[in-house]
């Protein structure tokens, strides 16, 4: 579990400012505000005449976000920019941001430190609580209505689609015999027994399950797939995106998306291989270690 101080620590930070090279004066869109680690920073470069837009789903980060932006806006005084918070997801950025006027769009996608370290939110089985895992809890179904009411294939489907969970035919079988699953420590009971881990395993036997449901529930793959589309509409003429992903299956969709959009002259890709976390940032944050930043330039 994150201390409180590792909890809300940007993933990349250096590496994300220097690809979207943000300028006074600019317009800069953050896709995941979360606890604004990010968008703080892009804060204090933006200037008195610069304009920060950032979207989050999640009310609970919204809250937390707007104190802490807030807090830097008053800090810089009449050097501050202007700042738009806008709470939902960000495939519904074109409905927010007029088409080629930002200069810069940003994406730290996945689950956040603040929801995992929620037992109350259902994200996590390291402490036991209700099966929700929703980011946006004003709507949508839970993860206990998909555990409960989902046939046991497109259980099995979802969790090997989404999970790449290869032994999910065992687990979607183990799940629904052992209905009704209401807490996060009952269903990864459920999971490991059916599963149990393997020598050559370095996470929990649930951990793939969970992420497997969790994307179902909050449509994660549809929204990135959404932004990556969006983007070369929302930028300027040598605007600049940045995306940090977590696991293979977001990072897939953004090398594949950027690059088809250089073949066809939509990109110019800065980044030829994903930029990762280095040991300093490792050690600090761990939850760097995963990470891996794609950037590219629109043309």
């Amino acid at each position: 579990m994150t201390n409180e101080r590792e909890r809300h620590v940007p993933v990349l930070l250096t590496e994300a400012m220097q690809y979207l090279a943000v300028r006074p004066g600019s317009t800069v869109v953050d896709c995941t505000l979360g606890f604004a680690g990010h968008s703080a920073e892009i804060v204090r470069r933006l200037g008195p005449k610069g304009k920060l837009i950032a979207f989050d789903r999640d009310p609970q980060a919204m809250e937390l976000a707007q104190a802490r932006l807030d807090a830097v806006r008053e800090q810089l005084g009449t050097e501050a920019p202007e700042v738009t918070l806008i709470g939902e997801a960000f495939s519904s950025a074109p409905l927010h941001v007029a088409p080629g006027s930002v200069d810069a769009v940003l994406a730290d996608f996945g689950v956040s430190s603040l929801q995992l370290d929620q037992a109350s939110r259902g994200f996590s089985f390291m402490a036991d609580g209700p099966l929700d895992m929703r980011m946006d809890t004003r709507r949508g179904e839970t993860a206990a209505q998909v555990v409960n009411e989902a046939s046991e294939r497109e259980l099995a489907d979802l969790i090997y689609e989404y999970g790449e969970e290869r032994r999910s035919r065992r687990i979607a079988r183990a799940i629904v015999r052992g209905r009704p699953v209401t807490t996060t420590g009952q269903l990864a009971r459920i999971v490991a027994a059916a599963a149990p881990a393997m020598k050559q395993d370095k996470i929990h036997p649930a951990t793939r399950t969970f992420q497997g449901i969790r994307i179902y529930v909050n449509r994660e793959l549809d929204e990135i797939r959404a932004l990556l589309e969006a983007a070369p509409t929302l930028l300027k003429t040598s605007g600049r995106l940045a995306v940090i992903s977590f696991h293979s299956l977001e990072d897939r969709i953004v090398k594949d998306s950027l690059r088809a959009g250089a073949q066809n002259g939509t990109w110019n890709i800065l980044t030829k291989k994903p930029v990762t976390a280095g040991e300093e940032e490792i050690d600090r944050n761990p939850r760097s270690r995963s990470a891996k930043l794609r950037a590219a330039e629109r043309q």
